[in-house]
């Protein structure tokens, strides 16, 4: 199936599911986000054609774009989330403290910011924040202490891997807060034929780890003896 590396992102999105005690319920309740030069292109333009399967949130600031989704998550239960995306720059860096946010407090939030040209053709670009020292570093690297899996896609070949990984991360009770998935904006924009089975419907299970007996003794003697 022949889609952009945008169009591909927002359909996988769309058929992930969780389910728990019998109950199943779409994960991703929609994508907030604020375009630019990083992002509308690409996530921008595949989020009009499939609105219906993944809901777009016009928001004001993303700063606050990722607080109000660590707050629908933290009230679902953490068994669904939101997507954020944003342009390269300060509008990727305003959503660092939002995700620290949700790490700490192991809340799902998945990041989509948009990041420099992968074939550095281009560079730099307006707003685009660069380190001198090297052309492989971008501000979308702040993201990495304080999200729970982060990945940068600079081949549209990486992104399968990189969803599935996303995911297993979102959905675990114990492992989750932000992901963050780095997106040049050119890669994001460039056709490539995906397999139909990525794009199938996904649901992930999350179950209730039952305590170890003995551990929930050691634990209910040491509150007796407080």
């Amino acid at each position: 199936m022949r889609l952009t590396t945008g169009q591909a992102i927002v359909r996988f999105l769309a058929n992930q599911w969780t389910e728990r005690d019998g109950e199943r319920q779409r994960f991703f309740a929609g994508c907030f986000g604020i375009f630019g030069h990083g992002n509308v292109a690409g996530i921008g333009e595949a989020l009009l054609e499939y609105g219906t399967d993944l809901p777009y949130h016009q928001a004001r600031n993303e700063q606050a774009m990722v607080h109000t989704a660590v707050g629908f998550a933290r009230a679902h239960d953490r068994l669904r989330a939101f997507a954020c995306t944003s342009s390269i720059g300060p509008g990727a860096t305003n959503m660092v403290t939002g995700a620290a946010l949700a790490t700490v407090n192991r809340i799902p939030v998945l990041l989509l910011p948009g990041d420099i040209f992968a074939t550095r053709a281009a560079n730099p670009v307006l707003q685009e924040l660069e380190d001198p020292r090297s052309y492989d570093v971008s501000v979308n690297d702040a993201f990495k202490p304080v999200s729970r899996f982060w990945d940068r896609i600079n081949r549209p070949e990486q992104l399968p891997s990189a969803l599935l990984a996303a995911m297993r991360v979102l959905t675990d009770p114990a492992e989750t807060g932000a992901v963050t998935l780095a997106l040049p904006q050119d890669v994001q924009a460039e056709a490539y034929d995906w397999p139909e089975e990525l794009f199938a419907e996904r649901v992930w299970h999350v179950a209730r780890p039952v305590p170890e007996p003995a551990a929930l003794a050691r634990a209910a003697e040491l509150i007796r003896g407080a």
